[in-house]
């Protein structure tokens, strides 16, 4: 029977108990487990946190029956009978050759040097609410542009004397960037501009850049050599979960729970 979100019933003010194997789950412990589990709502955090203790449960209570735990085990003492039962009933085979060079070559993405840049540039602050600044500072920003394409070499004397970001001290420079390494807007534009002074200033809720890209090395294949512990981790790690899913899966069956039933993903946290 699968819990019901509490958000869905009018009128409802507590989920339906869980158990397993007879043993209950408080409120309680789900509300403290909550915290571990963020969410967009309530409900769905606590539906989160009450199949995570069930999967906890389920786990301690097989290796009771192993005799690798006892019924009252501390927390470490049953996380250590956790970590031995599956050791010994968990059993995933490693990737073969053959299957790691298919993944490698169907996942170029996942295997790749991101694009690098080395970039310069200006901030010209302006709140992204206030229009008046945001103009003057990008009618600066086209002065500063035109300046800088007659005289590139003023770009250090430029970003000492205007810009709002700190790389001022060192003439304006980021170092180099990958994606993800600024603020979104800034990284989304990087993606694609050449090398070379960019002609017109670009937006970003902290104001107007002014960016000169001295440098771009683009995204390339890593040689399957260079990837192929990452090919085979990643292989060993999608049949750790699939093992363990239907390994739980088993253990719900046998054990039975009441209150909530566990999807495909009810072992993630397993996997940390």
């Amino acid at each position: 029977m699968q819990m019901i979100d509490v958000e869905q019933l009018p009128g409802a003010s507590t989920p339906p108990p869980v158990s397993v194997g007879g043993r209950e789950i408080s409120e309680a412990e789900i509300a403290a487990e909550m915290q571990y589990h963020p969410a967009d709502s309530a409900g769905s955090a606590q539906l989160k946190a009450a199949r995570a203790l069930v999967v906890r449960e389920l786990l301690h209570q097989r290796a009771q029956m192993l005799g690798l735990a006892a019924q009252d085990s501390e927390a470490e003492a049953a996380d250590e009978a956790i970590a031995e039962l599956l050791e010994a009933e968990l059993a995933v085979p490693e990737p073969a050759k053959d299957d790691c060079r298919r993944f490698y070559e169907a996942h170029p993405e996942r295997f790749s040097q991101p694009v690098q840049l080395d970039v310069r540039h200006i901030l010209l602050a302006a709140p992204p609410d206030d229009a008046e600044a945001r103009d003057a500072q990008y009618n600066l920003g086209a002065k500063l542009l035109a300046e800088l394409g007659e005289h590139p070499e003023r770009m250090t004397e430029l970003a000492q004397r205007h810009s709002d970001c700190p790389s001022r001290d060192d003439g304006g420079s980021l170092g180099r960037l990958m994606p993800g390494q600024t603020v979104a807007e800034l990284d989304r534009a990087l993606k694609h501009l050449p090398v070379g002074l960019h002609d017109r200033p670009l937006a970003s809720r902290y104001g107007w850049h002014l960016v000169v890209v001295d440098h771009r090395e683009e995204s390339r294949q890593l040689p399957y050599e260079e990837v192929a512990e990452q090919v085979r981790l990643s292989l060993h790690e999608q049949a750790t979960r699939r093992g363990l899913r239907h390994y739980l899966l088993a253990l719900e069956s046998d054990i039975g729970v009441q209150g909530v039933a566990l999807d495909d993903d009810s072992g993630a946290s397993l996997m940390r």
